[in-house]
């Protein structure tokens, strides 16, 4: 390839991927300053309701089916309530508005959470200096990054392990990111698919349990179990060597049914039939299901009641807020692991 025609291509390519920034920055501009305002407006409206938390409840009932019908998805109650929180938490927002022009909804929405002003400030600060994907953001929160850098007497040790992580936003893939697609109103599968979610899920969740659970020794993943007329596949088996039993994890990303619980019930006492050894203890069952705007973690329990099992088995196990935790901050970062 001549030196003319390289010249040229990379003249297009640098077109394009201006093109590519200024409509991320475009996109991510509006969203912020649009709920921003609509932040303003729900706060001046409950101003006006005599018994004020109840009418700010009504207020966002309201307005969550209000818009849902017509801009369709991205305005659950949950994100509404993020939406009157960003304006109570950033009532100065227009002023900062060049100083954060770079970060998305989605990196306002991490540091909602942080509870420290100085370090949610800081978090948003450093991650519009270099340009923190979500994902890198959330990881330093969740490690505790500004308390651990200003407890160190080492800070440069602090910073070098950060910035060794560190993986740059990435413009280009903007239109990846779902909440961007529920802002334009843009079909969702052009994100992820729900299989391509729960593989992630999964694979993270085999190793959170290794991890945080106490004697865990993996066994299998997608194992399969067949009966005289059926072949059953489980998502995840462990075996706990201080409890003396298998554990066997279910993930649904959808809403939890009685089907489900009901399933994971059969795959219990089917695993104690077909894999259980006379000196193993009774086999216990996860099952984890990831909705819309909640994540339920449920051990089924057919052995023991609820208070025996608690007090025999739960500190060697991940409780279900624990998991819960996990599971919804892996289902952030995977759904804005392109923003």
């Amino acid at each position: 390839m001549n030196t003319t025609i390289s010249n040229y291509l990379a003249d297009i390519k640098q077109i394009l991927s201006t093109a590519r920034q200024q409509a991320y920055a475009a996109i991510n501009s509006a969203m912020v300053d649009a709920y921003w305002k609509i932040g303003e407006r729900i706060v001046l409206e409950e101003q006006n309701g005599a018994e004020r938390a109840e009418y700010g409840k009504e207020i966002i009932k309201t307005l969550s089916v209000e818009l849902t019908a017509e801009f369709g998805k991205g305005f659950s109650k949950r994100t509404l309530w993020e939406i009157r929180q960003f304006y109570l938490l950033f009532p100065d927002y227009p002023k900062l508005r060049t100083l954060f022009a770079q970060l998305s909804w989605s990196h306002f929405q991490r540091c909602l959470k942080v509870s420290n002003d100085k370090a949610r400030l800081y978090y948003l600060t450093e991650a519009a200096q270099h340009h923190w994907s979500v994902r890198v953001l959330d990881r330093n929160i969740a490690t505790l990054y500004y308390d651990r850098l200003l407890a160190s007497q080492d800070k440069n040790l602090v910073a070098i392990e950060m910035k060794e992580k560190v993986t740059a936003l990435q413009p280009g893939d903007f239109i990846k990111n779902p909440t961007v697609l529920e802002f334009l109103n843009l079909p969702a599968n052009l994100a992820y698919t729900e299989a391509e979610l729960e593989k992630a899920l999964i694979d993270n969740l085999q190793q959170f349990m290794l991890e945080l659970g106490k004697g865990f020794a993996f066994v299998a993943r997608q194992q399969h179990i067949r009966t005289e007329t059926s072949d059953f596949f489980i998502d995840l088996v462990f075996y706990n060597y201080i409890l003396k039993c298998f554990v066997i994890v279910e993930l649904k990303t959808g809403k939890l049914t009685h089907q489900d619980i009901g399933q994971l019930d059969m795959y219990v006492r089917m695993y104690d039939d077909l894999k259980k050894q006379e000196n193993d203890n009774p086999t216990i069952g996860l099952l984890l299901c990831t909705e819309t705007d909640s994540v339920v973690a449920k051990y089924s329990v057919l052995n023991d009641s609820p208070q025996l099992f608690a007090s025999k088995y739960m500190a060697y196990l991940p409780s279900e807020e624990e998991l819960v935790r996990e599971i919804e901050q892996q289902k952030l970062i995977f759904e804005q692991q392109f923003s």
